[in-house]
């Protein structure tokens, strides 16, 4: 080895062992993950991004949750997380980045909003294990690796900050492949269930009602379109019997279904929430009221 190849291996050096230190950091909080109680579900009503930042009743819910979760004797190793704002097409997706960024998908608002960050650490190992247990269910293959594009968009975030301020808990991301049939996202949320019992707190951040077309601003919590009450109350009725198996067939309601969702990715996450759970589970609602007449926040937490 020459002089200047010895000096380009050792300006390398800081490099390489960042590169083996992210990777241990990886694989010690995969082999972290071990046998525990049943972590909780929850499906999450999440709103406007501003729900983040502002202190109003739905904010102030989430912390006294994430207070409560942080109480038990055992806590989350992982956080996995259902967003309705990561969509994909033809394959599902897991982020797989030791540090995701923060995604800031929204325009118009404040700039203290673009300020936010949460900077919670990815789990690439925990990520390439994922991909390799979950299935496609209509193919059975494995699901995709996302290493480098997506992070934590806005419902991830403005969720998970109030709840969990410190940041220090991993979280990982699974996306909605919106080719794919509701049923099937059902199918996907019934396989998480096993995670519960691996230390991994399951969180679906969507709307129960999500009508941006006919949004009314300032209106009070109470206040909401009779055929949102409606949607929101046939699904507020299914999850408390039980009925969870019926959630995936939103759709017969018809023209009530497609006034509640004219596209329907704020209901998905709730399929892989109650998938997750299990209806001999009780469910806990919260948060239950509307956001500017057409966004439901229900909320529901099992376990």
């Amino acid at each position: 080895m020459d002089r200047r190849t010895s000096l380009a291996a050792i300006a390398a050096l800081p490099t390489v062992i960042s590169s083996a230190l992210a990777s241990a950091a990886g694989l010690s909080v995969f082999q972290a993950l071990k046998p525990s109680p049943t972590m909780p579900v929850m499906f999450l009503g999440h709103g406007s991004p501003m729900n983040a930042i502002e202190d109003n009743p739905w904010r102030r819910a989430w912390q006294t949750l994430g207070a409560e979760i942080l109480a038990r004797p055992e806590q989350p190793q992982l956080i996995l997380c259902i967003s309705a704002h990561w969509l994909t097409h033809g394959e599902w997706q897991v982020t797989g980045m030791a540090k995701p960024k923060t995604i800031h998908d929204f325009g118009g608002f404040p700039q203290a909003l673009f300020d936010q960050q949460y900077p919670a650490p990815g789990a690439p190992s925990v990520a390439r294990q994922l991909a390799q247990e979950l299935k496609s269910p209509a193919t059975g293959s494995a699901i995709g690796i996302d290493a480098a594009e997506w992070g934590f968009d806005h419902g991830t975030w403005s969720v998970l900050k109030p709840m969990f301020p410190k940041a220090d808990i991993p979280v990982l991301q699974l996306s909605l492949d919106f080719s794919r049939a509701p049923s099937e996202h059902y199918a996907l949320g019934q396989q998480l269930h096993t995670l519960r019992q691996r230390g991994v707190l399951i969180v679906g951040s969507g709307n129960i009602v999500h009508n941006l077309q006919a949004v009314r601003r300032g209106t009070a919590s109470n206040d909401a379109y009779d055929w949102a009450r409606e949607f929101d109350n046939v699904v507020h009725e299914q999850i408390k019997k039980g009925q969870l198996d019926a959630l995936q067939n939103f759709q017969a309601m018809g023209a009530l279904a497609k006034q509640a969702h004219p596209t329907y990715d704020h209901f998905l996450p709730l399929l892989y929430a109650a998938g997750a759970a299990r209806r001999t589970e009780m469910p806990r609602f919260f948060n239950a009221g509307f956001q500017s007449a057409s966004i439901s926040m229900r909320s529901v937490l099992w376990g």
